[in-house]
């Protein structure tokens, strides 16, 4: 395995500092057990009011749900460990457990819906909206594209591959549309949207601001639908996010330009304004710039961070459905950060040049991650072959940055 020599690999094996209380997400009592409150309220109880007692012998870790274990394990450094013995069996919930709620997530230009287990797991639910091997067509703007629900697979395991562990984890997913959609809805007007196609498959639409009507409905086969399922963060009441613009946000205009665009010399400003002026929040910044490059994504508009650990953590990299569109071009202005600032942390550098070689190539690396999704193949050749192509140019970029 490719994977398993990567991630034995002395790059791949850097320590993180110490991990002290402060650098946690949640401080939890290892004598107390915790569950989530039945009555549909993301509050957690504790083992008092819990209806199960703890079964002997075992510590209160050990009886969380996975998805539990996952968000009590997020600290100021990373989001998951490298060799997170959670991730295969957090990666088997997504795609196994069964179904006990799914209700339309509010907002949004496109539809997706919030998916409950019966240990009170959540995920996000994106639906297939187009083939693999369909590309995003020349004259799309980049805020009219689709998301695919495939990018959001393959994002999280190139943010793996690349050691950024900042995407939740994603896995692949056959849903039945009218077992676990239709008929155990509570949103009403979700139910409203439903109907059987003309060549008698289900379908439905949902409400939102763009893609949510009859002719962008999505339907199954004859009610069987892909889709992807990532893992939800805590709840934003228990550990409140903050949402940043970010600085090389395009117009989302047909003709406007953004200010980078137009400044060659934009960086420098950014580089005097918070909290860009100090500590490696820029560095991070470039990483996202690097991960969406090798994706194609052009929709980076906002990132998020933990409240807790203020300006000093890792950036989230949330929403990455606009990502593999395209395979056959490039946009070179997505790195943009990287070629103005021409920064680039020492570690990712060391481990983009270890992906450009033979024994270690990224398109290898992350067909063998996608082959055990339950959706594999979970890209187009072509995707994966211009992945090489688009870290070659990175690391051009870098070149020409070291020489000036």
């Amino acid at each position: 395995s490719k994977l398993a020599a990567l991630f034995e690999h002395p790059l791949y094996n850097i320590p993180i500092p110490e991990v002290t209380e402060k650098d946690k997400l949640f401080i939890v009592n290892p004598m107390e057990k915790f569950s989530l409150h039945s009555s549909g309220s993301d509050e957690w109880v504790s083992s008092s009011k819990a209806e199960t007692l703890l079964p002997t012998g075992k510590t209160a870790y050990d009886t969380y749900p996975t998805w539990l274990k996952f968000h009590v394990g997020i600290n100021r450094y990373e989001l998951y460990p490298r060799r997170d013995p959670l991730l295969p069996t957090l990666l088997r919930d997504l795609a196994t457990q069964r179904i006990v709620s799914s209700v339309q997530k509010s907002g949004g230009t496109q539809l997706k819906l919030i998916m409950t287990f019966p240990n009170y797991g959540q995920a996000l639910f994106k639906p297939m909206k187009q083939t693999r091997d369909q590309e995003t067509p020349i004259d799309f703007f980049y805020f009219s594209d689709f998301e695919r629900h495939n990018a959001e697979i393959a994002a999280f395991h190139l943010d793996r591959i690349l050691d950024f562990r900042r995407i939740p984890p994603v896995s692949g997913r056959l849903v039945n549309i009218t077992k676990e959609i239709r008929d155990i809805t509570t949103d009403k007007k979700l139910a409203k949207t439903f109907f059987i196609s003309p060549a008698g498959n289900v379908c439905f639409y949902g409400e939102c601001s763009y893609y949510c009507s009859t002719e962008h409905a999505l339907c199954g086969k004859p009610d069987r639908l892909e889709g992807s399922m990532a893992a939800l963060l805590p709840d934003k009441t228990l550990a409140k996010r903050r949402s940043w613009r970010s600085p090389w946000r395009r117009s989302y205009h047909k003709s406007k330009k953004a200010e980078w665009e137009l400044n060659p010399n934009y960086c420098a400003q950014v580089r005097e304004t918070p909290p860009y002026d100090r500590g490696h929040r820029l560095l991070d910044l470039i990483d996202m710039t690097i991960l969406d490059f090798l994706m194609g994504n052009m929709d980076r508009h906002h990132y998020e961070t933990f409240e807790k650990f203020g300006n000093d953590t890792f950036l989230l990299h949330l929403d990455n459905g606009r990502g593999f569109g395209t395979h056959s071009r490039d946009e070179p202005s997505i790195l943009a950060p990287l070629q103005q600032c021409c920064s680039i942390k020492k570690s990712t550098y060391l481990r983009l040049q270890l992906l450009a070689t033979q024994p270690y190539r990224l398109s290898d690396l992350l067909r063998e991650a996608l082959a055990a999704d339950p959706l594999a193949p979970v890209l187009a050749e072509p995707h994966l072959r211009a992945l090489d192509r688009r870290l070659r140019k990175v690391l051009v970029a870098v070149g020409h940055c070291l020489a000036r």
